[in-house]
């Protein structure tokens, strides 16, 4: 009995660990990977443009996500009307997130962009799922969401509760909200994909590689002189290979196994790894508040991620 009873356990385990590995775990290694953004944004060369600094990761990242995702070039080639025509909206998906992105930073402050934005794409991730697939969200998801997004807004919002509070571009503000817009669309469509039976490296190769030909005339457009120098090369290539590559191609694996409202949720880890970067690399200073949201934070994806009894 005790030696049955022991296998038993060890095989929950194992499965509760495979679970893990399949869903959550690679899209909070991706929100890990995303963090590292301002961070590496930061060390740009002054004159490079906000919205070229990540359409500029976008295209190589891009690049190499198609060539390295199994299937990209099928997925294209013997894949009906209807699902290229989805891969294109998707591709204008991923474009229009660094488009938005970037100049909703510039315009509203990296703290109340990087809140708007994040904050925003799970919700309207639920809504889509629930407009377009029919999918009520669960109350579990409700509640975890409202959690980590109230733990990441006072995170990232907390120098400014105690502090002097500075108005917020009307601009920035619906910049962010369209980046949010954008990230769930897109986060929508790949799993969709994905479910369908489609690789999720041919997925996301193929939508992030016409991310980056849609984004490349502005990086055009806007200069490349600052590529030319080794802080504008090595920042190109740090967001090309962790923030694109690598980190999207966790991102499609854990779709696989996680619905994309929940992805979109989990994702707002991102400004944590952030903040703890900031601290400890650059040097930066968190007040009591901002520690509290970040404890709230971490409770919330806690309780999403945490494995549900059937």
């Amino acid at each position: 009995m005790p030696e049955h009873t022991s296998s038993m356990a060890d095989e929950r385990s194992n499965t509760t660990l495979s679970r893990l590995a399949g869903g959550p775990l690679p899209i909070l290694g991706a929100a890990v990977l995303w963090g590292t953004t301002g961070t590496a944004s930061s060390f740009a060369p002054a004159g490079a443009h906000p919205a070229a600094i990540g359409s500029a990761g976008l295209v190589l990242g891009g690049i190499l996500l198609f060539l390295v995702g199994r299937g990209s070039v099928s997925l294209i080639t013997r894949s009906d009307r209807r699902t290229r025509l989805t891969l294109l909206l998707g591709a204008v998906a991923v474009a229009g997130y660094p488009l938005s992105f970037y100049p909703a930073v510039a315009h509203a402050g990296v703290a109340v962009g990087t809140v708007i934005t994040l904050g925003s794409a799970p919700v309207f991730a639920g809504l889509l799922a629930w407009v377009l697939e029919r999918v009520r969200p669960s109350g579990r998801w409700t509640a975890a969401t409202v959690a980590a997004v109230l733990g990441c807004a006072v995170l990232v919002l907390g120098p400014d509760l105690v502090g002097a509070s500075t108005p917020v571009h009307p601009l920035g503000v619906l910049l962010a909200l369209v980046a949010g817009f954008s990230y769930s669309l897109y986060a929508i469509i790949a799993e969709r994909l994905i479910r369908r039976g489609h690789t999720s490296g041919a997925v996301m190769g193929t939508m992030f590689a016409g991310g980056g030909v849609l984004v490349l005339p502005v990086v055009l457009a806007t200069g490349t002189a600052w590529l030319a120098t080794v802080n504008g090369a090595l920042v190109a290539l740090h967001l090309a290979l962790f923030t694109v590559f690598l980190a999207y191609w966790l991102f499609g694996h854990g779709l696989r196994h996680t619905s994309a409202s929940t992805a979109t949720t989990l994702s707002l880890a991102e400004p944590a790894v952030a903040a703890v970067l900031g601290v400890a690399l650059v040097g930066e200073r968190l007040p009591w508040v901002s520690w509290s949201g970040l404890v709230v934070l971490a409770l919330g994806l806690a309780v999403l991620k945490a494995p549900s009894r059937r």
